[in-house]
Protein backbone atom coordinates (compact mmCIF):
# COMPACT_ATOMS: atom_id res chain seq x y z
CA UNK A 1 0.00 0.00 0.00
CA UNK A 2 2.97 2.30 0.50
CA UNK A 3 3.58 2.46 -3.23
CA UNK A 4 -0.03 3.58 -3.77
CA UNK A 5 0.41 6.36 -1.23
CA UNK A 6 3.67 7.37 -2.90
CA UNK A 7 2.02 7.36 -6.33
CA UNK A 8 -0.87 9.54 -5.14
CA UNK A 9 1.52 11.99 -3.44
CA UNK A 10 3.72 12.15 -6.53
CA UNK A 11 0.71 12.82 -8.74
CA UNK A 12 -0.45 15.56 -6.35
CA UNK A 13 2.99 17.21 -6.40
CA UNK A 14 3.20 16.92 -10.17
CA UNK A 15 -0.13 18.71 -10.58
CA UNK A 16 1.00 21.52 -8.28
CA UNK A 17 4.37 21.98 -9.98
CA UNK A 18 4.37 24.70 -12.69
CA UNK A 19 4.95 23.19 -16.10
CA UNK A 20 8.14 24.19 -17.85
CA UNK A 21 7.47 26.18 -21.00
CA UNK A 22 9.53 27.91 -23.66
CA UNK A 23 10.58 31.51 -22.91
CA UNK A 24 7.67 33.90 -23.57
CA UNK A 25 8.02 36.26 -26.47
CA UNK A 26 6.32 39.03 -28.41
CA UNK A 27 5.93 39.07 -32.20
CA UNK A 28 9.20 39.54 -34.14
CA UNK A 29 10.10 43.16 -34.82
CA UNK A 30 7.80 44.54 -32.14
CA UNK A 31 8.87 46.27 -28.91
CA UNK A 32 6.64 46.84 -25.90
CA UNK A 33 7.13 49.25 -23.02
CA UNK A 34 4.82 48.51 -20.10
CA UNK A 35 4.46 51.21 -17.41
CA UNK A 36 3.56 50.43 -13.79
CA UNK A 37 1.32 52.34 -11.38
CA UNK A 38 1.91 56.11 -11.69
CA UNK A 39 -0.39 57.35 -8.90
CA UNK A 40 -0.27 61.08 -9.54
CA UNK A 41 3.50 61.36 -10.05
CA UNK A 42 3.55 63.37 -13.25
CA UNK A 43 7.18 64.30 -12.63
CA UNK A 44 8.21 60.65 -12.73
CA UNK A 45 6.05 59.93 -15.78
CA UNK A 46 7.77 62.76 -17.63
CA UNK A 47 11.18 61.30 -16.72
CA UNK A 48 10.17 57.80 -17.76
CA UNK A 49 8.77 59.00 -21.08
CA UNK A 50 12.12 60.64 -21.78
CA UNK A 51 13.92 57.40 -21.00
CA UNK A 52 11.57 55.45 -23.26
CA UNK A 53 12.09 57.85 -26.15
CA UNK A 54 15.87 57.61 -25.78
CA UNK A 55 15.81 53.84 -25.40
CA UNK A 56 13.58 53.34 -28.45
CA UNK A 57 15.42 55.71 -30.80
CA UNK A 58 17.16 52.87 -32.63
CA UNK A 59 14.07 50.70 -32.98
CA UNK A 60 12.15 51.20 -36.21
CA UNK A 61 9.52 48.48 -35.93
CA UNK A 62 6.11 48.66 -34.26
CA UNK A 63 6.18 50.10 -30.73
CA UNK A 64 3.55 50.07 -28.02
CA UNK A 65 3.35 51.61 -24.57
CA UNK A 66 1.00 49.70 -22.30
CA UNK A 67 -0.04 51.58 -19.17
CA UNK A 68 -1.27 49.25 -16.41
CA UNK A 69 -3.69 51.64 -14.69
CA UNK A 70 -3.75 53.55 -11.39
CA UNK A 71 -2.77 56.84 -12.99
CA UNK A 72 -4.48 58.84 -10.24
CA UNK A 73 -4.67 59.14 -6.43
CA UNK A 74 -2.04 59.35 -3.68
CA UNK A 75 0.47 61.51 -5.59
CA UNK A 76 -0.05 65.27 -6.01
CA UNK A 77 -0.68 65.56 -9.76
CA UNK A 78 -3.42 63.21 -10.92
CA UNK A 79 -4.98 65.70 -13.32
CA UNK A 80 -1.59 66.47 -14.86
CA UNK A 81 -0.87 62.77 -15.35
CA UNK A 82 -4.12 62.29 -17.24
CA UNK A 83 -3.45 65.41 -19.34
CA UNK A 84 -0.07 63.95 -20.30
CA UNK A 85 -1.50 60.55 -21.15
CA UNK A 86 -4.20 62.09 -23.32
CA UNK A 87 -2.03 64.49 -25.32
CA UNK A 88 1.68 63.99 -24.67
CA UNK A 89 2.76 60.35 -24.87
CA UNK A 90 6.00 59.53 -26.72
CA UNK A 91 5.85 60.00 -30.46
CA UNK A 92 5.53 57.07 -32.90
CA UNK A 93 4.11 54.78 -30.19
CA UNK A 94 0.72 53.13 -30.01
CA UNK A 95 -0.51 53.81 -26.46
CA UNK A 96 -2.75 51.28 -24.72
CA UNK A 97 -4.42 52.37 -21.49
CA UNK A 98 -5.69 49.77 -19.02
CA UNK A 99 -8.09 50.39 -16.15
CA UNK A 100 -6.92 50.33 -12.55
CA UNK A 101 -9.00 49.99 -9.42
CA UNK A 102 -8.40 53.67 -8.59
CA UNK A 103 -9.87 54.87 -11.89
CA UNK A 104 -12.82 52.55 -11.28
CA UNK A 105 -13.23 54.06 -7.82
CA UNK A 106 -13.40 57.58 -9.27
CA UNK A 107 -16.10 56.51 -11.73
CA UNK A 108 -18.00 54.77 -8.93
CA UNK A 109 -17.75 57.90 -6.76
CA UNK A 110 -19.40 59.90 -9.53
CA UNK A 111 -22.24 57.38 -9.62
CA UNK A 112 -22.74 56.68 -5.90
CA UNK A 113 -20.79 59.00 -3.61
CA UNK A 114 -22.23 57.66 -0.37
CA UNK A 115 -21.25 54.07 -1.15
CA UNK A 116 -17.79 55.03 -2.43
CA UNK A 117 -16.88 57.64 0.17
CA UNK A 118 -14.03 55.42 1.40
CA UNK A 119 -12.19 56.27 -1.84
CA UNK A 120 -11.26 59.63 -0.31
CA UNK A 121 -9.20 57.84 2.33
CA UNK A 122 -7.02 55.92 -0.14
CA UNK A 123 -6.19 58.55 -2.71
CA UNK A 124 -9.36 60.37 -3.66
CA UNK A 125 -8.48 63.44 -1.58
CA UNK A 126 -5.35 64.07 -3.62
CA UNK A 127 -7.22 63.57 -6.87
CA UNK A 128 -9.98 66.01 -5.89
CA UNK A 129 -7.32 68.55 -4.91
CA UNK A 130 -5.65 68.17 -8.31
CA UNK A 131 -8.97 69.09 -9.94
CA UNK A 132 -9.21 72.18 -7.77
CA UNK A 133 -11.74 70.82 -5.28
CA UNK A 134 -10.92 71.67 -1.64
CA UNK A 135 -12.06 69.29 1.06
CA UNK A 136 -13.64 70.41 4.35
CA UNK A 137 -11.40 70.17 7.41
CA UNK A 138 -13.91 67.92 9.15
CA UNK A 139 -14.97 65.68 6.30
CA UNK A 140 -18.14 63.69 6.95
CA UNK A 141 -20.75 61.65 5.07
CA UNK A 142 -22.83 64.79 4.55
CA UNK A 143 -20.15 66.16 2.22
CA UNK A 144 -20.03 63.22 -0.20
CA UNK A 145 -22.81 64.19 -2.57
CA UNK A 146 -21.50 67.74 -2.83
CA UNK A 147 -17.97 66.56 -3.59
CA UNK A 148 -19.29 64.17 -6.23
CA UNK A 149 -21.20 66.99 -7.93
CA UNK A 150 -18.14 69.25 -7.80
CA UNK A 151 -15.99 66.54 -9.35
CA UNK A 152 -18.51 66.05 -12.15
CA UNK A 153 -18.46 69.81 -12.80
CA UNK A 154 -14.67 70.17 -12.69
CA UNK A 155 -13.80 67.02 -14.61
CA UNK A 156 -12.94 67.93 -18.23
CA UNK A 157 -15.01 66.04 -20.77
CA UNK A 158 -11.88 64.54 -22.32
CA UNK A 159 -10.86 63.18 -18.90
CA UNK A 160 -14.21 61.49 -18.36
CA UNK A 161 -13.97 60.01 -21.86
CA UNK A 162 -10.48 58.77 -21.02
CA UNK A 163 -11.63 57.07 -17.79
CA UNK A 164 -14.65 55.51 -19.49
CA UNK A 165 -12.59 54.12 -22.38
CA UNK A 166 -9.92 52.37 -20.28
CA UNK A 167 -9.50 48.73 -21.27
CA UNK A 168 -9.68 45.81 -18.81
CA UNK A 169 -6.73 43.93 -20.33
CA UNK A 170 -4.49 43.49 -23.35
CA UNK A 171 -2.80 40.51 -24.98
CA UNK A 172 0.35 40.48 -27.09
CA UNK A 173 2.34 37.38 -27.97
CA UNK A 174 2.78 35.20 -24.90
CA UNK A 175 1.89 38.01 -22.47
CA UNK A 176 -1.37 39.08 -20.85
CA UNK A 177 -1.44 42.62 -19.46
CA UNK A 178 -3.84 43.57 -16.67
CA UNK A 179 -3.88 45.90 -13.68
CA UNK A 180 -4.06 43.57 -10.66
CA UNK A 181 -3.87 40.02 -11.98
CA UNK A 182 -6.08 37.06 -12.74
CA UNK A 183 -7.86 34.28 -10.87
CA UNK A 184 -5.60 31.20 -11.13
CA UNK A 185 -7.22 28.24 -12.85
CA UNK A 186 -9.76 30.36 -14.73
CA UNK A 187 -9.48 30.82 -18.50
CA UNK A 188 -8.40 34.30 -19.57
CA UNK A 189 -11.63 34.95 -21.44
CA UNK A 190 -13.65 34.05 -18.32
CA UNK A 191 -11.83 36.33 -15.88
CA UNK A 192 -14.07 38.71 -13.93
CA UNK A 193 -13.42 42.46 -14.00
CA UNK A 194 -13.31 42.59 -10.20
CA UNK A 195 -10.34 40.22 -10.14
CA UNK A 196 -8.57 42.08 -12.93
CA UNK A 197 -8.80 45.28 -10.88
CA UNK A 198 -8.48 44.07 -7.27
CA UNK A 199 -7.01 40.59 -6.81
CA UNK A 200 -3.86 40.29 -4.68
CA UNK A 201 -2.56 37.28 -2.70
CA UNK A 202 -4.68 34.63 -4.43
CA UNK A 203 -2.83 35.64 -7.59
CA UNK A 204 0.59 36.77 -6.39
CA UNK A 205 1.13 33.70 -4.20
CA UNK A 206 0.14 31.25 -6.90
CA UNK A 207 2.87 29.29 -8.66
CA UNK A 208 0.43 27.99 -11.23
CA UNK A 209 1.50 28.38 -14.83
CA UNK A 210 -1.10 30.62 -16.45
CA UNK A 211 -2.13 30.49 -20.14
CA UNK A 212 0.14 33.53 -20.66
CA UNK A 213 2.72 35.35 -18.56
CA UNK A 214 0.71 37.97 -16.67
CA UNK A 215 2.20 41.48 -16.52
CA UNK A 216 0.59 43.51 -13.74
CA UNK A 217 0.86 46.31 -11.21
CA UNK A 218 -1.36 46.91 -8.14
CA UNK A 219 0.69 44.92 -5.58
CA UNK A 220 3.68 47.01 -4.49
CA UNK A 221 7.10 45.39 -4.20
CA UNK A 222 10.46 46.98 -3.46
CA UNK A 223 11.84 45.63 -6.73
CA UNK A 224 10.11 44.43 -9.88
CA UNK A 225 9.24 40.73 -9.82
CA UNK A 226 10.19 38.84 -12.99
CA UNK A 227 8.81 35.35 -12.36
CA UNK A 228 8.02 32.44 -14.70
CA UNK A 229 4.25 32.93 -14.47
CA UNK A 230 3.93 36.68 -13.82
CA UNK A 231 5.80 39.98 -13.84
CA UNK A 232 4.89 42.63 -11.25
CA UNK A 233 6.10 46.19 -11.84
CA UNK A 234 4.38 48.34 -9.21
CA UNK A 235 7.38 49.72 -7.31
CA UNK A 236 5.37 52.25 -5.27
CA UNK A 237 6.23 55.30 -7.36
CA UNK A 238 4.11 57.70 -5.32
CA UNK A 239 6.40 57.39 -2.30
CA UNK A 240 9.60 55.67 -3.51
CA UNK A 241 10.21 57.83 -6.56
CA UNK A 242 10.78 54.65 -8.59
CA UNK A 243 8.44 54.33 -11.56
CA UNK A 244 9.14 51.18 -13.55
CA UNK A 245 8.72 50.21 -17.19
CA UNK A 246 9.15 46.67 -18.47
CA UNK A 247 10.66 46.42 -21.95
CA UNK A 248 9.74 43.35 -24.00
CA UNK A 249 11.27 42.47 -27.37
CA UNK A 250 11.18 38.99 -28.86
CA UNK A 251 12.39 36.80 -25.92
CA UNK A 252 14.11 39.54 -23.90
CA UNK A 253 12.87 41.21 -20.71
CA UNK A 254 14.50 44.28 -19.18
CA UNK A 255 13.59 47.27 -17.05
CA UNK A 256 13.73 51.06 -17.21
CA UNK A 257 13.27 52.98 -13.95
CA UNK A 258 13.28 56.51 -12.65
CA UNK A 259 15.80 57.37 -9.95
CA UNK A 260 14.98 57.26 -6.25
CA UNK A 261 16.33 60.80 -6.06
CA UNK A 262 13.00 61.87 -7.54
CA UNK A 263 11.08 60.74 -4.45
CA UNK A 264 8.99 63.29 -2.59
Amino acid sequence: MKWKKFLVQSLFNWRREPQRIAPPQVPPGQRLYCVGDIHGRDDLLEQLHEQIETDSANHHGPKQIIYLGDYIDRGPASRQVVDRLISNTPRSFEPIFLRGNHEQALLDFLQDAMRMGAWLNWGGRETLNSYGIPLPANLGPEHMELLSRQLAERLPAKHLQFYDALRPDHTCGDYFFVHAGIRPGVALHKQELGDKLWIREDFTRSQEQHPAVVVHGHSITSVAELLPNRIGIDTGAFYTGVLTALVLEEKSQRLLQTSQSGAS
